[in-house]
């Protein structure tokens, strides 16, 4: 059985993270949160880990020698090239981990693998070509900020400004209640 790979992508607080939920309890569905696919690729020992140290300086490690992701992201989010050098280092490694997740989805016959993660559709270091389709989900700065309060990340509202889809993204309204986001989404991907 081929497993099709569908990727969630948009701006914090758009619902990824609650539409691949909903979607994911159906059979067949799995769906995988690339942000931890991301920290696993960064444990202390792999070469991720090793190359973010080296451009980033150890001010980014704990003592532990572990990655501070908040550290990470004060240093790396601060302009246009270091967010780019973080993207080049991290994504590479990410596609390489997802490559081989879908194998074993494949393996255990999964029909669908939602791919959550932010900059799916926006990062140059993502090979899109491996996604059936990449769903963009666009809510309003204010619905955002709201769901991203109620959440406890409001400092993330600012994050991805300036990204948006491609003409090659399917854009979903993500406006409204989280059965009727998830209800578009499954009827744009044949599900």
């Amino acid at each position: 059985m081929t497993t099709r790979m569908i990727g969630l992508a948009g701006r914090p607080g758009c619902g990824k993270s609650a539409v691949a939920g909903v979607l994911a309890a159906a059979p067949g569905v799995e769906a995988i949160d690339l942000d931890r696919i991301a920290w696993e690729t960064y444990v202390p020992g792999t070469p991720t880990h090793r190359r973010l140290a080296a451009r980033f300086g150890r001010e980014v490690l704990t003592e532990e020698g572990r990655i501070d992701r908040a550290r990470l992201a004060e240093r790396s989010l601060s302009d246009p090239g270091s967010r780019n050098d973080l993207a080049s280092i991290i994504h590479p490694a990410v596609c390489d981990r997802l490559a081989e997740l879908k194998r074993d989805a494949e393996n255990r016959a999964v029909g669908i693998l939602l791919v959550e993660g932010a900059l799916l559709a926006c990062s140059p270091y993502v090979d899109r070509s491996t996604f059936d389709a990449i769903v963009w989900l666009e809510a309003s700065d204010e619905t955002r900020r709201a769901r991203l309060r109620a959440d406890g990340r409001e400092e993330h509202a600012d994050r991805m400004s300036e990204a948006g889809p491609t003409p090659a993204e399917i854009v979903i309204d993500a406006e409204g209640s989280l059965s009727d986001v998830a209800e578009r989404v499954r009827r744009a991907i044949g599900r």
